[in-house]
C-alpha cells in the first residue's frame, strides 16, 4: 500500500513539475509580449513630445509675428490719429 502511494506521490509532483515548468514559459513569453508594448508605447510617447515640441515653437513664433503685426498696425493708427488733431 506504501509503495502504491509513494508512486501516486511521485506521479502527482511530476505533474506539478510539469506544470509549474509550463506556466513559467508562459509568463516569459508575455512578459516579453508586454515588454514589448510598453517599449512601443516609449516610442509612441517620445514621438508625441517631439511633435508637440515642434507644434508649441510654431505657436509661439505664429504668436510673435502677430504680436508684432499688431504693434505695427497700432503704431500707424497712433500716427493717423496725431495728424488728424
Amino acid at each position: 500500500m506504501s509503495e502504491n502511494v509513494q508512486t501516486a506521490m511521485f506521479e502527482i509532483l511530476k505533474k506539478i513539475q510539469v506544470d509549474m515548468s509550463s506556466l513559467r514559459t508562459d509568463m516569459n513569453a508575455r512578459f516579453e509580449v508586454v515588454e514589448k508594448r510598453f517599449d512601443e508605447m516609449g516610442d509612441l510617447v517620445r514621438k508625441q513630445r517631439r511633435d508637440t515640441a515642434g507644434l508649441l515653437a510654431m505657436a509661439k513664433s505664429t504668436a510673435g509675428q502677430f504680436a508684432e503685426d499688431l504693434a505695427a498696425v497700432e503704431e500707424r493708427v497712433r500716427v493717423l490719429e496725431a495728424r488728424g488733431r
